[in-house]
Order: structure tokens, then sequence, then C-alpha cells
């Protein structure tokens, strides 16, 4: 019984970040990349919610404020958060797809490997210094 009282948002919080950095580390795989970005983006808004929730709070709602209503500073960051996250996702994932295109691969090390060939490949060309 004394492990429920530990699962609270800011352990799972701080579980999921960590995973999303195992992610990060031990995978070779883009799209599994930026699925461990998002992991950890979402670990960081549900630690910056859970920091203060306790069940006597009450939602800032209407024209009159209770004496124990939550901070609306938090949340509205963290929606501004989600915002931010959810527009660097789409950014990654249109970069992976250009990516995808010019080198045929979702693996860091074969796209390292190929930007090398090709890099060797196109520098005797006069716009290899417009390209790198």
């Amino acid at each position: 019984m004394e492990i429920i009282q530990h699962i609270n948002g800011e352990n799972t919080a701080l579980i999921l970040f960590f995973i999303g950095v195992y992610g990060l580390i031990a995978r070779r795989n883009v799209i599994k990349s930026i699925m461990s970005l998002g992991i950890m983006q979402a670990a960081a808004v549900l630690f910056f919610i859970s920091i203060n929730a306790t069940k006597s709070v009450q939602a800032p709602i209407g024209k009159v404020l209770h004496e124990n209503s939550a901070d609306p500073v938090p949340q509205a960051l963290m929606i501004t958060a989600v915002v931010i996250g959810v527009s660097i996702t789409a950014l990654c994932l249109t970069m992976f797809i250009t990516q995808y295109h010019v080198y045929g691969s979702t693996n860091w090390n074969r796209v390292r490997r190929n930007r090398k060939e090709w890099r060797f490949k196109w520098s005797y060309s006069p716009l290899y210094f417009f390209l790198f």
C-alpha cells in the first residue's frame, strides 16, 4: 500500500521524462527520436500542472473566486507549451520528410554516412558553397 502513496503527477512525469531521454539516447530511428521528444514535452507539462494539485483546489471559473482556487498562470503557460510542442513536432516531421527524400533512410547513422558521400560527390560543384 505504500507504493500507491508515491504514485502522483510529479513522479509519473519524471518517469515519462526519463523514458523520453532513453528513447533519444538508445534509438537511431528519426521517427522514434521525434516521438521521444513529444514524450518529454508531455512529461514537462504534466509536471508543471501537477506541482500544486490537491483535491481541495477548485478551478478559477466564473465571476466569484473561491478561497482555494487554482492559480491560472501555470495552466496558461502549459497551454502555450503544448502549442509550441505541437509546432516543433510538425517542424521536425517536415524536416524528416525532406531528409528521407534526400537521403532515403530513417536511421541517423545511415543519413550521416550518406551525407558524407553526398557532400564528397558535390564538392567539385560550383554550388557546393551554397549547399553547405
